[in-house]
């Protein structure tokens, strides 16, 4: 009798850890657009299936998870679990290793969710604990972590962020109506969810033709998410964006890049700064910018989580490259006709939807429309 008892217990511990981790993760999610350059970890501190101490990664990137979680459990942390979403630092960093204040605490044991691809640490935080004692467990949550910090792995793996692109198309596969009239695709529900997804993104991208034809904000305008803005990067080869436009008269309040190429014109580089907007040079030629020197400048700027929502003409680009790791599209019950204009500028919608590179992972409805979400296989 003894045998099924030993493995009672066991599926207890694990039922237990995938709960606190789950708990962990919805923290971590928390900090999401708001931690770059640094990940957005979750952390939480059990004792005696108790919770005494939580925390995820502040503003900025610090203070780090699993130090406002040994905080708030002060003494408790003594003997503890603590459930950590990614591996802790060992390096000295603008703060000192997250491992020796662990050790510290006197923790007794870590489950950690993943390996933190950093070459800093790469396994040497959960050795350190290790070495002291501490019985360190990785894997749970593993699935759900690596989506969390897909911008983090995409900048240490790839040198380059996480690549969102965001679609809104009509029933019949357009992006507008013909001429770039204004005109609403997809409900508010759908819109909301988009402000969401902007709030969760560390940048936001358009190309400078969306920049000119709409001169749009690309803020987070749900109620009290106003600062939750990401910072917004135009990509403009010719330095076309006028300073009187929208996204430059805001760019003290929300920062907002403009990528050019080394060719771009002094005098309107002089203009735009004036208003507070950063210009960075790229390699490139006039008429075009290269998207994956685009994307390792931003990354080496702290950037991890882009998100596309630049139109058809940017829309292709990306999927051209093969810069796309996560698709999300937004489709309505709604007519535009034949004379709208089409998602993918010289690509069929199938270039996304049935990508040999993409796999969909997910659907579900936005009041009348659906949202489709597609990720890297």
């Amino acid at each position: 009798m003894s045998a099924p008892a030993r493995v009672d217990v066991q599926a207890n511990l694990l039922t237990a850890d995938q709960r606190f981790m789950a708990f962990a993760l919805a923290l971590g999610r928390r900090g999401l657009g708001r931690t770059w350059p640094n990940p957005a970890v979750g952390a939480v501190i059990v004792k005696d299936g108790v919770i005494v101490g939580r925390g995820w990664t502040q503003a900025g990137g610090r203070p780090h998870a699993e130090i406002e979680a040994l905080r708030r459990a002060g003494e408790a942390a003594r003997g503890a679990t603590l459930y950590v979403t990614l591996e802790p630092c060992s390096h000295h960093g603008k703060s000192p290793p997250c491992a020796d204040a662990i050790i510290a605490a006197g923790i007794a044991r870590v489950v950690s969710s993943i390996e933190d691809p950093n070459p800093k640490v790469a396994g040497a935080g959960h050795a350190r604990l290790r070495a002291a004692g501490i019985a360190v467990e990785i894997g749970v949550g593993a699935g759900e972590a690596r989506r969390d910090h897909a911008g983090h792995i995409s900048r240490m793996r790839d040198g380059r962020p996480h690549v969102m692109l965001k679609l809104a198309i009509s029933a019949d596969g357009k992006a507008g109506a013909s001429g770039r009239r204004p005109r609403a695709i997809t409900g508010e529900a759908a819109r909301d969810r988009v402000h969401l997804l902007r709030a969760q993104s560390d940048a936001i991208m358009i190309g400078i033709g969306t920049a000119l034809a709409d001169d749009p904000m690309l803020t987070c305008r749900l109620p009290g998410m106003a600062g939750l803005s990401p910072v917004r990067i135009v990509l403009d080869s010719a330095l076309r964006l006028p300073p009187s436009s929208r996204l430059a008269r805001s760019a003290r309040e929300v920062p907002v890049w403009v990528m050019t190429g080394a060719q771009g014109n002094r005098a309107a580089e002089d203009a735009l700064s004036a208003e507070g907007v950063l210009v960075i040079r790229t390699p490139g030629s006039a008429e075009r910018l290269g998207l994956a020197a685009a994307l390792e400048v931003i990354a080496e700027r702290g950037i991890t989580r882009l998100m596309v929502e630049g139109g058809p003409t940017l829309a292709a680009a990306f999927l051209a490259a093969d810069l796309v790791d996560e698709a999300v599209l937004f489709q309505s019950s709604k007519v535009v006709g034949a004379d709208g204009i089409d998602a993918l500028d010289g690509l069929p919608l199938a270039a996304l939807t049935q990508s040999p590179r993409l796999t969909r992972v997910s659907s579900e409805g936005f009041g009348a429309d659906m949202r489709e979400i597609f990720e890297r296989k």
